[in-house]
């Protein structure tokens, strides 16, 4: 994605909260997405960050950004994250047309707190961030896969890859189980999960997911989305979605 300055302005584990600081290497910039804020609809994008730090798997966590509108003004929150990022503020030429693909691999020093959200989930929160200057920065694991790439990998349970709508023209024995799982809540029922766009996967992942989860005997088709909806909650990277919500 090139900005330029003249554009205008849960059983998530959070990342774990750090003493000092620590070290993590950008791994990607997500795609522009269209969120609605108290300021009306604004499109998004955030930074995702791996560090040196280990999951219960023994993988390297990762910890997405605060949203950021794609501008580069000089009161733009990029624009001034961005300088704490790389240590200097952009130059004239890079003010008029910059990719932020170049932060891919770029090395940081960061510091990670945990706040608490209205609803009671605790989310990681990126404090502080400057270059890495320990002189030994660290390179990505590999583990990660950019969202622009997920929707290019093939859907279904045991896949690396993220989210994909099922084909139009799919036999019915081609598809994953929970592609094949009716939604009968809102106002796609009646439409197999899988012939559902990933916007409203996520709707459904968001709103309806937790009141299903909450039911004390749930029926055999709130079971079934449930399911449905918790494998591909798990493609999509809940983690993600959930801090993304919250403007982290």
């Amino acid at each position: 994605m090139k900005l330029s300055a003249n554009r205008g302005g849960g059983d998530f584990q959070p990342h774990p909260e750090t003493e000092g600081t620590v070290r993590g290497v950008i791994v990607d910039v997500t795609p522009l997405k269209t969120r609605q804020s108290q300021y009306g609809e604004r499109e998004e994008f955030r930074l995702v960050i791996e560090t040196e730090m280990k999951n219960d798997q023994g993988k390297n966590c990762c910890i997405w950004s605060r949203g950021y509108t794609p501008s580069l003004h000089e009161k733009a929150a990029f624009r001034k994250d961005l300088k704490k990022i790389m240590g200097r503020d952009l130059t004239k030429a890079e003010e008029g047309e910059w990719d932020t693909d170049s932060l891919i691999g770029h090395g940081v020093s960061l510091i990670v707190q945990h706040e608490v959200a209205q609803n009671g989930q605790t989310y990681a929160v990126i404090s502080f961030i400057a270059p890495d200057k320990t002189g030994t920065a660290i390179k990505a694991s590999g583990s990660y896969k950019r969202v622009k790439d997920r929707d290019q990998a093939p859907g279904g349970s045991g896949d690396s890859g993220g989210y994909r709508k099922a084909p139009a023209a799919a036999p019915e024995e081609s598809r994953q189980d929970w592609q094949k799982v009716k939604v009968h809540v809102g106002k796609h029922a009646g439409v197999d999960l899988g012939d559902l766009d990933e916007v409203a996967v996520n709707s459904l992942i968001e709103k309806w997911l937790p009141t299903g989860q909450a039911m004390p005997k749930p029926l055999k088709a709130d079971r079934d989305l449930i399911t449905a909806l918790l494998e591909v909650k798990e493609l999509l990277g809940s983690g993600e979605e959930q801090e993304e919500e919250l403007g982290f």
